[in-house]
């Protein structure tokens, strides 16, 4: 039976959950949400998020299960086996009340969390004059290449989710995604533009 969501009655029970605010981050968020509307083995939590939440997280399959796993040992989750018919046996997950009183915490926290983007590409902008303008445009110009992509795929799959929470987080990232595009397209004009003025050395 394939995993699904109704997000809107999901938004409304995480606003209603309550309790102290755990030590974990927004990986454990993500699946005590998803186990909030059921209960579901690995295999289902995995396939859903691939086909409908890629663009909102690049959890591996392995970091689910380990953190599934250390969960069920916190007494967040329960975990039974089951098994149909010659098929291999496979756990299901179920949240549990102080995982849904966590859920609640961590819900809230996240919400109010105002988090300071690094960007990874910036380390390469520190050491941009090792490079003639021309280069470091040309190498910059693919960077903006792979983010014009992003921004394609992410509005694509904004058609494909009705739910508003989904929609928002997608809508947020185009945004963000956008105002880089805009910048990265200013530095390399620049960059152009400045290296086409420099002066030639005659022999």
């Amino acid at each position: 039976m394939p995993l699904t969501i109704g997000v809107n009655d999901t938004i409304m029970n995480m606003l209603q959950t309550g309790g102290r605010a755990p030590a974990m981050d927004e990986r454990s968020l993500f699946l005590l949400g998803i186990l909030m509307v059921q209960s579901a083995h690995g295999y289902q939590i995995n396939d859903f998020i691939e086909k409908n939440l890629i663009q909102v997280t690049d959890m591996k399959k392995a970091t689910a299960y380990a953190l599934l796993e250390r969960m069920s040992g916190s007494g967040l989750v329960t975990v039974h086996t089951e098994q149909e018919g010659n098929r291999p046996p496979r756990k299901v997950f179920s949240i549990t009340p102080e995982g849904q009183r966590q859920f609640g915490a961590l819900l809230r926290q996240n919400l109010a969390r105002a988090d300071r983007p690094i960007y990874k590409g910036d380390v390469g902008l520190l050491f941009l004059d090792h490079l003639p303008g021309q280069e470091a445009a040309s190498n910059l110009q693919l960077r903006l290449e792979h983010l014009r992509n992003q921004i394609e795929a992410l509005q694509n799959a904004a058609k494909h989710h009705r739910s508003s929470g989904i929609a928002l987080s997608i809508e947020h990232q185009i945004l963000h995604t956008q105002l880089e595009v805009d910048w990265l397209t200013k530095v390399i004009d620049q960059l152009r533009e400045t290296d086409s003025q420099a002066p030639i050395d005659h022999p």
